[in-house]
């Protein structure tokens, strides 16, 4: 039983990362490579036992359910493809969802299985994505900037002066590093670590949902994780600072592109680690 539960925790860290590496390869770095990480992760989803998933009941079998995941994928498709627009990571967590609901209906276990995992791990994204970044700039509501700025860029630059590494804060998001070579850094986007924190709590949210934990440990384990990821966020931020003071613009962006969703990797077996001894 602890052996199968191990088990469990391995393949939610190694799914973890990959869907963490995937959104920002999609978005930020090559679709060839987000693509094969996609595909691993749901080939390792459908390896953990959930062992209550059978007689859960969290969604019957419905063809409008079915329906509604082909309406979403084809909505999606149709207007990346009429708008010649290249897939971002709000729209492949849409289509996972969408995918996602469809799996939902079929009458195989093992897909129906990854299914409803990958429907709370996207869906959980697209609400906290459409929230952060959709509905706040349409009510006017500055939390981004300010997130970035206060949260994000301040103590980092507080941190790499302690170090004795300058940098001039220049705007509210950007600021100049004057190393072997001369440039501005903005600090945006994935940069705030808002997406990895996103599929962070999707996949504990799912996890709970399915595994039936109580709220109050749902909750504790949502608010350890965010607050860690945050941390490991700052870290690399203070990295890919340090790699354009030392070595420049070109390796600065191969970390931006890479290093996000690996550090995060490492963290979340800290994360797993700390669950497993607390249950």
């Amino acid at each position: 039983m602890i052996d199968d539960e191990n088990k469990n925790l391995v393949l939610i860290l190694l799914v973890l990362a990959l869907f963490t590496g995937m959104a920002v390869e999609v978005s930020e770095g090559s679709t060839a490579v987000g693509v094969v990480l996609f595909l691993i992760s749901v080939f390792l989803l459908t390896r953990i036992n959930f062992k209550q998933l059978g007689s859960s009941g969290l969604l019957k079998k419905s063809k409008t359910y079915f329906v509604i995941g082909v309406f979403i994928v084809s909505a999606d498709l149709y207007y990346n493809f009429k708008n010649g627009g290249e897939l971002g990571t709000l729209d492949v967590m849409t289509l996972f969802f969408g995918a996602s609901l469809i799996g939902t209906q079929l009458q195989n276990p093992q897909i129906e299985r990854v299914s409803r995992f990958g429907m709370y791990i996207s869906s959980v994204f697209v609400v906290l994505y459409l929230i952060f970044y959709s509905m706040f700039a349409f009510l006017n509501i500055d939390f981004l900037h300010k997130f970035d700025h206060y949260l994000i860029l301040l103590p980092t630059v507080k941190l790499l002066g302690l170090a004795g590494i300058p940098l001039e804060v220049i705007a509210t998001e950007t600021v100049r590093v004057s190393g072997v070579e001369e440039m501005t850094v903005i600090i945006g986007g994935p940069c705030s670590g808002l997406y990895s924190m996103f599929l962070l709590i999707g996949i504990v949210f799912g996890y709970s949902r399915i595994e039936k934990m109580e709220v109050k440990k749902t909750l504790m384990m949502l608010g350890f994780c965010v607050v860690v990821a945050y941390i490991a966020n700052l870290f690399r931020v203070i990295a890919l600072y340090f790699a354009a003071y030392y070595y420049g613009q070109e390796t600065m962006m191969l970390l931006h592109t890479h290093l996000g969703w690996i550090i995060f990797a490492a963290v979340a077996a800290g994360i797993m680690y700390f669950i497993e001894l607390k249950s």
